[in-house]
């Protein structure tokens, strides 16, 4: 059973998610905006955040922040119309562990949440690179991205690994780590999004008991932990400039200084960065520490967006429905061709890390051996299809595109059944082929 704390304006799906979720053996409480969880959070203590990005007095990364500032480590599930899904990455950028569009698919929800509950720490030892091929592939991009892998794994050099959200910057570091002379030594990820300023000394550089309230025992922090290893920053432009001050003398002496105490500790680590934005940036801005910069910067590499890795997409297809099919007790072989298309077609604003979560949603609605385009998400089908609307006053132009999207938003509604769409639309069904003929409607 776990407590969870449900910021949802709407009051019917709140409490349709408290049934649901009591139902499955969880402790939900539901209230309705920013302030009031503000205030809850403060008094008690929740074992997972179900989140809706839009609300009366803001928004859910208002809370997902909040959450974050106050050291809180719990998962943050963010609910979302599919329109915002782009602003629904980047509360993955602000440490939330997962988002999930509405209309709310039960189930994908639960296993959204027993995801989010079950996930453990990540291993300060181990060899193993989970899911590596994730970031292979055969096309001339990812030969170049594993070209530069294999010229600087063996180095001590320091890595930037810069691409947008999802696009797999921590595989690339465990490549790194595994092709490395340190790959039988300790790999540490951090995600310096999801610490607070408070925390983010601490959590890295360890502290001694006593050094601040509730500090109850010495810590080890990070760096000494990954001692001999390799240390992954993902979201290193998020780190405070007295944090970055610290960092750069442990780099520069190779000594760190936990909080509060008096003794230098000896580390040897190997830095591997990572940002969605360019750090360049953030130095010109005075955000980052110039000097620091240049000690990260030693070897850059650049992670492609998901949309331009041509014939990649489909090997990631094949690799997800596999690793789906194993958790999810499925047996899915094969893609109808227009799930096949659809899959093929979309620009992907989340990269892998939305494929992933789409082919897995996929793979949970499909019983058979074939995947349907029912099974993705509709939202899917009408933004390929989205046209532009025409500037101006041309009233005809502007009838014309509200009319074709009214037509192909009630063909996802009833699943491509023309009869129905035709019924649903007042026409007949001639009239309906002819305008999808007119419109270039598949």
């Amino acid at each position: 059973m776990a407590k969870i704390l449900i910021i949802e304006d709407d009051l019917t799906f709140s409490q349709i998610l408290e049934g649901f979720l009591t139902k499955h053996g969880h402790e939900p409480t539901a209230i309705n905006d920013v302030k009031k969880s503000l205030k809850l959070t403060a008094e008690q203590n929740f074992d997972l955040f179900l989140l809706d990005y839009r609300l009366p007095d803001g928004t859910g990364l208002d809370v997902l922040s909040h959450i974050r500032d106050m050291g809180m480590t719990q998962p943050v599930i963010i609910m979302t119309s599919f329109n915002d899904v782009r602003t629904a990455v980047k509360s993955i950028q602000l440490g939330a562990f997962d988002y999930i569009t509405k209309p709310v698919n039960p189930d994908e929800l639960l296993m959204i949440i027993n995801n989010a509950l079950g996930k453990k720490e990540k291993p300060v030892s181990g060899n193993s690179i989970e899911h590596a091929d994730a970031i292979k592939g055969k096309s001339s991009i990812a030969d170049k991205l594993y070209e530069h892998i294999n010229l600087v794994a063996p180095t001590d050099m320091s890595v930037i690994i810069q691409g947008e959200t999802g696009t797999g910057k921590e595989y690339a570091a465990r490549a790194l780590h595994m092709h490395s002379k340190r790959k039988d030594k300790p790999f540490v990820a951090i995600d310096c999004g999801a610490l607070s300023k408070e925390l983010a000394a601490s959590e890295l550089f360890g502290h001694a008991k006593g050094a601040f309230t509730g500090a109850l025992n010495d810590k080890k922090g990070q760096f000494e932990a990954g001692n001999g290893g390799t240390l992954f920053l993902d979201e290193v432009g998020n780190l405070s400039y007295e944090v970055q001050v610290k960092m750069l003398r442990a780099l520069q002496e190779k000594t760190i200084q936990p909080l509060g105490s008096t003794k230098n500790v000896k580390v040897d680590v190997r830095i591997i960065t990572a940002t969605n934005d360019d750090l360049k940036n953030s130095v010109s801005n005075g955000d980052f520490r110039e000097d620091l910069y240049h000690r990260l910067n030693e070897f850059k590499i650049q992670l492609p967006p998901l949309r331009d890795r041509g014939k990649d997409i489909e090997l990631f297809i094949n690799h997800f429905i596999k690793l789906s099919n194993e958790e999810l007790h499925r047996n899915v072989q094969h893609l109808s061709p227009a799930a096949k298309d659809l899959l093929l077609q979309y620009d992907w604003p989340g990269n892998l890390r939305e494929l992933k979560n789409v082919i897995k949603r996929m793979v949970l609605l499909t019983p058979t051996e074939t995947a349907e385009i029912d099974a993705l998400p509709e939202e899917m089908i009408i933004s390929i299809n989205q046209v532009p609307k025409p500037n101006g006053s041309d009233l005809k132009a502007i009838n014309e595109v509200n009319e074709k999207m009214l037509i192909m938003e009630t063909l996802v509604k009833v699943k491509y059944n023309k009869s129905k769409a035709a019924k649903l639309l007042n026409i007949d069904r001639k009239t309906l082929y002819s305008k999808m003929e007119r419109y270039e409607i598949e």
